[in-house]
């Protein structure tokens, strides 16, 4: 796909993205945040930097549980998620940068008639935030926000509301998400679904029936191609 050539996805009625590690690349810095806490208290890098990805596509509720199990006993956990919230936002210089492709992409998508919407754990309202703050949210006709589901990924329940708020079957969306529990999250819902990795070994991958691909651009034409393949 060119970004300026033509874009023909007829299969789908809606693209469903998510949004940390997928169209921002705002991971990392959490996760050097992380360390940045954690060493002090006798944490080894590769140790919190482990531990980390195993929290990518969970909720705020679930890394905070995890996160107290994760702490040495004694180690007041609501009070060190705030130290390590506080550091992430403090080693942020200006936006988040974006993922791979994203920049060219997404406003490709929106400009040729998409439907688009974000399915992120995220909660809604640091969501909208960020998605302002780098220019992609007025591309967006939805954003669907951690908090605002009954169930959060690898749940279906977030793209399950997404596609019905649109109007549109599960089944005619292309999802796109860079973690396993994510990935999962969309294939249950039934959508035809990519997946991007970011912060994970680079394999094996779980077999979910997902397409993998090494960026958005990629895992559009991966689609465009299965379309004209089938035709």
């Amino acid at each position: 796909m060119g970004c300026s050539g033509q874009i023909i996805l007829a299969d789908f009625d809606a693209l469903l993205f998510d949004m940390d590690g997928l169209l921002l690349d705002s991971e990392r810095e959490f996760m050097g945040a992380l360390v940045e806490v954690g060493v002090p208290l006798g944490f080894t890098a590769e140790t919190l930097e482990s531990f980390f990805r195993t929290l990518v596509g969970t909720s705020a509720a679930v890394t905070g549980e995890r996160l107290a199990e994760f702490l040495p006993t004694g180690v007041d956990a609501t009070a060190f998620e705030r130290q390590w919230r506080d550091a992430n936002a403090a080693r942020r210089r200006g936006v988040v940068p974006l993922r791979p492709t994203v920049d060219a992409v997404v406003p490709a998508l929106a400009a040729a008639g998409y439907r688009m919407a974000v399915v992120t754990s995220t909660k809604r309202a640091p969501a909208l935030d960020h998605l302002e703050q780098v220019g992609l949210l007025q591309h967006f006709e939805l954003v669907v926000g951690g908090d605002e589901v009954h169930a959060n990924k690898p749940d279906p329940a977030p793209y399950l509301q997404a596609a019905r708020v649109l109007g549109v079957a599960p089944e005619r969306c292309a999802a796109f998400e860079d973690s396993d529990l994510g990935t999962q999250a969309a294939v249950r819902a039934g959508c035809v679904t990519s997946q991007i990795p970011d912060l994970r070994p680079p394999e094996p991958f779980p077999e979910f029936g997902q397409h993998i691909a090494p960026d958005l651009k990629a895992a559009i034409d991966n689609l465009m191609l299965l379309e004209q393949a089938a035709t």
